[in-house]
């Protein structure tokens, strides 16, 4: 189905010129003066919704509310005049109700680039509407545990640089699911299954000895990546999980210093008695622990205070806009310094561009992941691409 562009401006010009605009694109629009004539029309999931939030008979605010309350899933992008605080905020609530947010732009919109964001999201629309008819499969726990034995998981590594010096220091350990007939499944579509059920023990430990696995290969080559693995909320209360990692550790001849287990602040909500125990004894026995998505959760600077972290990592959201959120680069800047003061190291992940991988140096943060240094990696092209890009850089030395 051919996807519709809906414009909701009480602005007659500005809605007119908007049409036009979208139609020159190669898009079918329908203009509409007054939000509520729009919420009588029936979208898509692959239609996208221009909404303006300053209206006078039912603001934006309100057709937000609405559209989750008919559980709408077409993307949505926010328009205003209004300052950047603002749009921010419709935008969380935007997404805290599940609607498909995709951007919030200021006024004057630029149409070029108004094109071409819709043109990007028309295209990633149709494969998240492939890949949710995928995701929509009901998967059982027996499933879910026969693919692990039988070897269907798959590891991808994140390489992750310092900023001082740009040397590989570390990869994340990314699981995936190749199952044999509905494609590669990602961690989302899986995990919350593997929590409810129990499996989430036996993911764990497939994905820490495929990780171990791996370390043990780059050390071969000479290399020496710390390996970090997500540790899930089940996992930070099983009691015997420390003990068990020395033994896996120990089995294979290897230092603590070569894994590190990041932990979501949600994560740490439920039983804290019993996490505390866990992570401490983790932190005894050498394991570095990393708080992952900083600045996300609920009580980010209690989690601080009484966890024995030795790495903060910054929220993909606020690293990815920091050049062009001075929000967001406020944030980064703080969770920079709270880090250092705290003798922490800081992460920043969702690196995507030069601009603002330059941005994170001058603010001394210590390490980067994102796709602008690599995309995630099968496991067997991270000692190359390693290789790779240590010898362009004597290359470049030489020249």
């Amino acid at each position: 189905m051919t996807p519709k562009i809906y414009i909701i401006d009480d602005d007659v010009q500005m809605a007119e010129m908007l049409s036009v605009a979208v139609e020159a694109g190669g898009f079918t629009t329908a203009v509409f003066n007054n939000a509520s004539h729009f919420l009588s029309e029936t979208t898509t999931d692959n239609d996208v919704i221009l909404l303006d939030l300053n209206m006078p008979d039912m603001d934006g605010i309100e057709v937000i509310r609405a559209l989750a309350g008919k559980q709408c899933r077409s993307s949505l992008i926010l328009i205003s005049g209004n300052d950047t605080s603002v749009l921010h905020s419709a935008e969380k609530l935007a997404r805290a109700h599940s609607l498909n947010m995709v951007v919030s732009l200021c006024k004057p919109i630029q149409i070029g680039m108004l094109q071409q964001l819709l043109k990007g999201i028309v295209t990633d629309e149709f494969k998240q509407q492939n890949f949710a008819n995928i995701a929509s499969s009901v998967f059982t726990a027996a499933e879910l545990s026969d693919g692990i034995r039988n070897e269907q998981l798959v590891l991808h590594f994140q390489p992750q640089i310092s900023l001082d010096g740009g040397g590989l220091v570390g990869a994340e350990a990314l699981v995936r699911w190749q199952h044999p007939d509905r494609g590669l499944i990602y961690p989302d579509d899986f995990i919350p299954l593997a929590e409810e059920s129990g499996v989430i023990d036996e993911l764990t430990s497939w994905v820490i000895e495929h990780a171990i696995q791996q370390s043990m290969c780059c050390q071969q080559s000479g290399m020496m990546p710390r390996i970090s693995v997500n540790i899930s909320a089940r996992n930070i209360t099983s009691l015997t999980l420390p003990d068990q990692l020395t033994g896996m550790l120990m089995n294979n001849r290897l230092d603590s210093s070569v894994l590190a287990l990041e932990i979501t602040e949600s994560s740490l909500m439920d039983e804290l008695v019993t996490s505390l125990d866990i992570l401490t004894r983790l932190r005894m026995k050498g394991f570095d622990l990393s708080i992952d998505d900083f600045g996300t959760g609920h009580s980010s600077l209690t989690h601080l205070h009484r966890v024995p972290f030795t790495e903060l990592k910054i929220d993909k959201s606020f690293v990815t806009n920091m050049n062009k959120d001075d929000e967001a680069a406020a944030i980064v800047k703080t969770c920079i310094m709270l880090g250092h003061e705290l003798k922490m190291k800081v992460v920043a992940e969702g690196v995507e561009s030069e601009e603002v991988y330059k941005m994170l140096v001058e603010l001394g943060c210590d390490i980067a992941q994102g796709f602008y240094i690599a995309h995630p990696m099968p496991s067997d092209e991270l000692v190359p691409w390693e290789k790779s890009r240590a010898d362009s850089a004597t290359l470049q030395i030489r020249g």
